[in-house]
């Protein structure tokens, strides 16, 4: 498979990622009397990984995450020439995905950038909980190498075939419900990159956090799980780079 096809499916998947994680949490979240709340937006990030697994697992690997695509080059399952192309993609995808979010809620009589915002990452007075820096730094990092031990075991020869995008998806579900109230959940600094744009101000002051902690904590995952459990190759069907390993 060509880079050209496979940073195209990662634009894609990214899009669909952040449309449809954030536009739950900005449109379909509070709605009057049948809101889908906070376990519905869990919901919605879980699926829009899951689907995107299965429909571009194949072609990109479907990472759909910065954090995600350095954490299996820490792995041993991604080659290092491709993550910066993998990254600008995925950027691409999400600040897309944002705009159009923002032009479809704007639509809305009701809505105000301001007030209401992108379903933006933050911590302090940006937390939905009032949480600061140091839990917030530590809940990204730690959630995120868990999210690539799970992305990696799944992926493993050794698992179950067929499953690893139903796990993959559920883990990123969980981490949602742990951590909407700390920092609306980033894990994943495309996700955080596009409504950040979008709204500007304190979301993109703020933003460096959701660069820096979910990176290390993907690269430590990734790591670990090398160190610890990996064997030399994963199953060529998820996961990494087509043919040889890819992931979601």
């Amino acid at each position: 498979m060509t880079i050209v096809r496979r940073i195209a499916a990662e634009a894609l998947g990214t899009f669909w990622l952040v449309f449809g994680g954030c536009g739950a949490a900005v449109l379909a979240a509070g709605f009057p009397e049948v809101g889908i709340g906070l376990a519905g937006v869990s919901l919605a990030f879980g699926l829009t990984v899951l689907t995107m697994a299965y429909s571009i697992g194949h072609i990109s690997g479907c990472h759909l995450n910065p954090a995600v695509t350095l954490g299996l080059w820490a792995g041993g399952r991604f080659p290092a020439k491709d993550i910066a192309p993998y990254v600008a993609a995925q950027l691409v995808g999400a600040v897309v995905a944002a705009a159009f979010l923002l032009l479809i809620a704007g639509g809305g009589p009701a809505f105000d950038l301001a007030a209401n915002g992108l379903a933006q990452n933050g911590y302090g007075d940006a937390s939905p909980g009032g949480y600061g820096l140091a839990p917030a730094f530590l809940i990204e990092a730690v959630l995120t190498a868990g999210f690539l031990i799970v992305i990696l075991g799944a992926t493993d020869s050794r698992a179950p075939a067929g499953f690893a995008p139903i796990a993959i998806g559920l883990a990123l579900t969980l981490i949602h419900l742990i951590s909407i109230p700390v920092t609306n959940t980033s894990v994943n600094p495309a996700r955080s990159t596009g409504p950040a744009l979008m709204v500007g101000g304190l979301a993109l002051q703020q933003l460096w956090l959701f660069w820096a902690a979910p990176l290390i904590g993907g690269a430590l995952g990734g790591a670990a799980y090398r160190l610890l459990f990996a064997e030399t190759r994963a199953r060529p069907d998820i996961v990494g780079e087509p043919g040889a390993a890819k992931s979601a």
